[in-house]
């Protein structure tokens, strides 16, 4: 469960620290007080997209810390797939910083990644809200609740497992399938392409090497000149003597003095070393001197070979290894038309055999989703009847379709709310407060499915007031039974079934915004009850009304 939630710098939050209990917690305060910001923090660190723009202003970043405990065995073998080391009291700590240019996200200490926050925190905590009254309006959404009342998951994974590995078929199919005139005329361009590339040899490499040496070329009496010049002036000629030459004089000199002093003998080593790598330059000048001169057929068939280049690199590929795998795909493109029709026969029987099984799958599947979406109608329909709907009838309509992803089933939620009412799809008929019952009624359903220890419920009460709310917040009081319970509420009987309540408060000092954050006691609760139920001045009779239901909801 979340244990501890720290925010710094987070829009007008500058610091909070709240610590949430087991059971029912609630937050309230005015709107705009900061309610959304908490929960903005908690999908943070849950790894859910944030914005530069949660910064508090003029800090240089935001950051959010929580701490989970007892968390479950689901939570330690996700950790220990992302090689996150597990702490021996069953704790996690999980931290993200936001700032304008990154984000830091550590779990144990450990540094990580916002995916790896994403899906530990799918583990961690569930939120629902007026998103989810949206996609309840969405009877597409609609089957993924059967499939998860009814522990269908794996099964269904494993079916659209193998409806993708149909489809890459067909798709294959489909591309080999094409009429023969166009499956001739692409294997006449890619005979021509093939063969101009294999008759061309390129090598990689090679390019870069033609115009070094076509420079050379261009430059031959050039370079042949500074060599000879370059070479006469190290070894000299008939009139003069070269620098390897006086070089030589000079060691010798040095080398029969050397022994009488340490620093000549250092400097006679040095001037050695410099005449003998004189010597090899030299040498290298000589060897690179031609005396065959220039010879213009070398540049004229490097001048073609590099026009050949270009103009295959506009057809090919920028590069010679660009141009080679262009030269492997199409020879893997043509052997696969060639075999085209061999090919094709196994596909067809592939697809037959697969198509076989992924519809026995999908009958199965179909089977067990009607066979279970009777239980779950049954259990939404006692939820929902104690939800002050007491002539509900919920029911699940199924439409056999084509194979797709989710089978041959479509499912659409019906519902009739009064007597002689036909049931009809949510979307037609469902009222605001309906809505939000209809949704906690599936998501206390699905609570006892789910592994996920903490629940967060964002004015799940929307449009739900008097005895409706009653039963809505004894229903989310049963849920904390097993799980914690978050709720942002803006209803009094709600506040009053909470075992924790935090108030959130917001304020102007210094020209700068503040939330806070404050655990109430007793007297604290029995006041903000009366303020949400007055609207206006707390009288003594509107507090002896709050305590009074606080007392009740205590039974």
């Amino acid at each position: 469960m979340l244990s501890l939630l720290k925010i710094d710098n987070i829009a007008i939050i500058e610091s909070a620290e709240i610590e949430f209990s087991r059971g029912f917690n609630v937050l309230s305060g005015e709107t705009g007080a900061g309610k959304s910001i908490i929960l903005d923090s908690i999908n943070a660190v849950l790894g859910f997209r944030t914005s530069r723009e949660l910064i508090r202003t003029g800090a240089t970043e935001a950051r959010v810390t929580a701490l989970f405990s007892c968390i479950s065995e689901s939570v330690e073998k996700r950790l220990e797939e992302l090689s996150i080391p597990l702490s021996p009291d069953k704790t996690l700590l999980v931290s993200r910083v936001i700032s304008p240019d990154k984000n830091v996200c550590k779990v144990n200490n450990t540094l990580t990644n916002v995916t790896a926050l994403r899906e530990i925190g799918a583990e961690l905590i569930s939120i629902h809200g007026q998103q989810d009254n949206r996609e309840l309006l969405n009877n597409e959404t609609h089957i993924s609740y059967i499939d998860s009342i009814g522990d269908l998951t794996e099964k269904v994974e494993e079916y659209k497992e193998l409806y993708n590995e149909l489809f890459n078929v067909k798709s294959q199919i489909k591309r080999l399938s094409g009429n023969k005139e166009e499956k001739a005329r692409k294997i006449d361009i890619l005979t021509y392409q093939i063969d101009e590339l294999e008759k061309a040899e390129i090598n990689p490499g090679e390019w870069e090497s033609l115009k070094n040496r076509r420079t050379e070329l261009q430059n031959f009496e050039k370079i042949q000149e500074s060599l000879s010049a370059s070479y006469d002036a190290l070894y000299g000629g008939d009139s003069y003597k070269g620098a390897v030459e006086m070089v030589s004089g000079a060691f010798r000199e040095l080398s029969s003095i050397a022994g009488f002093s340490t620093d000549v003998q250092a400097i006679s080593e040095k001037i050695g070393d410099l005449y003998y790598e004189l010597s090899d330059i030299a040498d290298t000048i000589r060897d690179n001197i031609s005396g065959d001169g220039y010879n213009p057929l070398e540049l004229e068939e490097i001048e073609n070979r590099l026009d050949l280049l270009y103009k295959l690199s506009k057809k090919y590929g920028e590069t010679e290894e660009d141009m080679l795998l262009f030269l492997e795909n199409a020879k893997k493109e043509l052997s696969e038309i060639s075999l085209s029709d061999e090919v094709l026969d196994g596909l067809k029987v592939e697809y037959k055999n697969k198509l076989s099984k992924a519809q026995k799958l999908a009958e199965n599947l179909s089977q067990q989703r009607k066979t279970e979406a009777k239980i779950f109608c049954e259990k939404v329909c006692e939820e929902l009847r104690f939800l002050d709907m007491p002539n509900v009838e919920f029911l699940v309509d199924f439409k056999e379709v084509d194979l797709c992803e989710n089978g041959i089933d479509s499912a659409e939620f019906l519902i009739s709310a009064n007597v002689g009412e036909v049931p009809k799809p949510i979307a037609k008929i469902a009222s605001g407060g309906e809505l939000s019952r209809i949704m906690l009624a599936l998501k206390t359903v699905l609570a006892h499915k789910d592994k996920i220890d903490t629940m967060i419920f964002d004015e799940i009460d929307a449009g739900v007031s008097g005895r409706a709310a009653l039963k809505v917040a004894s229903k989310l009081k049963d849920v904390s039974e097993g799980k914690q319970v978050l709720c942002v509420t803006h209803l009094a009987q709600l506040m009053s079934y909470a075992d924790s309540h935090y108030l959130i408060e917001k304020a102007v000092r210094d020209g700068k915004t503040y939330t806070g954050v404050t655990l109430l006691d007793l007297e604290g609760r029995t006041k903000e009850i009366a303020r949400i139920t007055s609207g206006g001045e707390i009288t003594q009779t509107q507090l002896d009304n709050a305590l009074e239901m606080i007392n009740n909801a205590r039974g």
